[in-house]
């Protein structure tokens, strides 16, 4: 069984700026990225909100530079998904593509939280091209459009108001004819005159000219018959679900799924075990937030392996051990 000081399990901003620290470190991390290395911004065209890049820059390509300033310094990577881990023994255990078995002294969870998709036809092939996930990282490319926001909760209005600063027009499509956001927050929205409402209505499909969206097919709870809402994007604002599955039983999670965390550290409920980036972050959910909580994680593990040289893990393990359910 390979044994490492640090492995990494996730390489969107918060688990690459770790493997940077870390490696300078001379912790010499391994860092499993999944199958989709990078994480959500190697979905997003252009950046122009992370610091140090004054005329932007390509989501992919600012992963991939921090990819290569890791392995600069010693970090390693493999590709694949953690499909199992034993957090109650010491080492810590971790199986990747269920067969690749590691031992960690530390851990930093870095897998993210993964933006819930309505499921229909063209969403997936337009992100980047008129189809967005996130009004923070794409409004402003949307200036002086009209453009769509699929959602009926706090997240949606939230995301359509914050919308009104850049677009003409911000349009709300719900399949209900009742919302589920907090009346505040659906009060707020309503209050906004550039925001309008498409109740009853249920995506079916993205349309587009073959580059970008022209317009999202509904199908009117009304009438039963499908028609095409005009539009230059779609923002999708259905909540998130963090990627930690692979987790329950052994760490600490909110009711959503959320690893929580010590304070202001990264530090988990499992001596040894860290978190960054979205997956103990529902809030912010930035690039440049992540990179910070990475770079917090990294520092936490360095502190831990150096004042736990000498400690009894076994017993550890049995104090801090969890109860399953």
């Amino acid at each position: 069984m390979d044994k490492r000081k640090v492995m990494i399990l996730g390489t969107g901003p918060a688990g690459l700026t770790a493997a940077i620290y870390a490696a300078r470190a001379n912790l010499q991390p391994l860092v499993v990225e999944g199958n989709e290395p990078g994480g959500q911004l190697t979905l997003t065209t252009e950046v122009e909100n992370f610091p140090g890049f004054e005329d932007g820059i390509m989501g992919p390509t600012l992963m991939e530079q921090m990819r290569r300033q890791a392995e600069r310094f010693g970090a390693q990577f493999e590709t694949g998904w953690v499909t199992d881990v034993d957090l109650s023994v010491r080492p810590f255990r971790v199986t990747v593509n269920e067969q690749d078995s590691y031992e960690a002294d530390a851990l930093i969870i870095s897998t993210g939280a993964s933006a819930k998709l309505l499921g229909i036809d063209g969403e997936s092939e337009l992100i980047g091209r008129g189809v967005s996930t996130c009004a923070t990282c794409d409004g402003f490319f949307f200036r002086g459009k009209n453009i769509l926001v699929v959602g009926g909760g706090d997240s949606a209005m939230e995301e359509a108001t914050f919308l009104t600063k850049f677009a003409s027009e911000v349009t709300i499509v719900h399949r209900r004819d009742t919302l589920r956001a907090s009346k505040v927050m659906q009060e707020r929205a309503r209050q906004n005159p550039k925001i309008k409402w498409e109740l009853s209505a249920t995506p079916v499909s993205v349309k587009s000219d073959g580059k970008k969206v022209t317009g999202l097919l509904v199908r009117d709870a009304a009438t039963g018959e499908n028609r095409v809402i005009e539009t230059q994007g779609v923002f999708v604002a259905i909540g998130h679900s963090p990627n930690t599955a692979f987790l329950r039983g052994q760490i600490d999670l909110d009711e959503v799924g959320y690893i929580k965390t010590d304070g202001f550290s990264s530090a988990t409920s499992v001596p040894g075990v860290f978190a960054c980036g979205d997956v103990m972050d529902s809030r912010y959910r930035q690039a440049i937030t992540a990179a910070g909580s990475g770079c917090k994680a990294a520092m936490d593990v360095e502190k831990h392996l150096e004042s736990s040289s000498s400690h009894d893990w076994s017993q550890s393990a049995k104090e801090h051990e969890p109860a399953r359910p």
